[in-house]
């Protein structure tokens, strides 16, 4: 069975802010940069993180 591996940081690509995962609460927290307040975020997600871990 595969297990699921999340990221743990992600960036927007438009406004700079930067995220990561708080695993006490299960959600994603604001760390760094806050970025712009009404900014639509698009996370830097690409092709480098591979969610399935061996």
């Amino acid at each position: 069975m595969a297990e699921i591996n999340r990221p743990d940081r992600r960036r927007c690509v438009r406004c700079g802010r930067e995220d990561e995962w708080n695993e006490s609460n299960h959600n994603w927290t604001i760390s760094g940069d806050q970025g712009k307040p009404f900014c639509i975020h698009e996370w830097d997600i690409n092709g480098t993180h591979n969610p399935i871990a061996e």
